[in-house]
């Protein structure tokens, strides 16, 4: 299972808006599970959980883990892909709007930590931009398959490994570049302070 899996098609994350596959999805990624134990689980028939467990499948969002022969028939367990999923429609006005919004979220949350911060759109803009650049830079994401693997490490611990491995395979072109994007947001940020000294 990886720690994160990004979903870009629409389609696919309309699904999580039933709350009979989020809840399978969630059940998922705590432990491998037949349909007749969904069932169980969600108080619901076993024919209604295949139905919503093949769509989540076609989507990629849970796969077959294994498989048990019980006399003679097969019996499918299955696994959530990922411990958590993301979704992304690309750079589009909508996706532009959403991470403006995140970035007002936080922006108050700092507010109510004590910071004396003043933004407006622009400032929001340039930050979430800066964001993008900055996020792009760090995850490369080529060693996704390979950490979702170490099943000894939980998923806090994977997201650190994940930067240290990205880092430790950075050149120093793009270490220096990283740190200067970095120095970027820091600047925009503290230009964000009011009656900084």
């Amino acid at each position: 299972m990886k720690p994160i899996k990004t979903i870009k098609d629409p389609e696919a994350f309309k699904l999580l808006a039933d709350q009979t596959r989020r809840k399978t999805v969630f059940l998922l990624r705590a432990k491998e599970m037949s349909v007749s134990q969904i069932a169980a689980d969600l108080n619901i028939t076993p024919q209604a959980v295949y139905h919503h467990i093949k769509k989540l499948l076609k989507a990629g969002m849970i796969e077959v883990a294994r498989e048990e022969r019980i006399d003679h028939l097969i019996e499918s367990y299955y696994r959530a892909t990922a411990e958590t999923f993301f979704c992304s429609v690309g750079k589009t006005p909508r996706s532009a709007k959403v991470a403006k919004e995140q970035m007002t979220v936080i922006l108050n949350a700092l507010k109510k930590l004590g910071f004396k911060i003043e933004f407006d759109e622009n400032k929001i803009s340039q930050l979430v931009d800066v964001q993008a650049e900055l996020d792009q830079h760090e995850a490369s994401g080529k060693f996704e398959d390979k950490i979702s693997e170490l099943d000894e490490v939980d998923f806090l611990t994977k997201q650190t490994v994940q930067k240290f491995a990205e880092t430790l395979s950075m050149s120093d072109e793009e270490f220096s570049r990283q740190q200067q994007i970095s120095k970027k947001f820091k600047s925009l940020l503290y230009s964000l302070v009011k009656n900084r000294k």
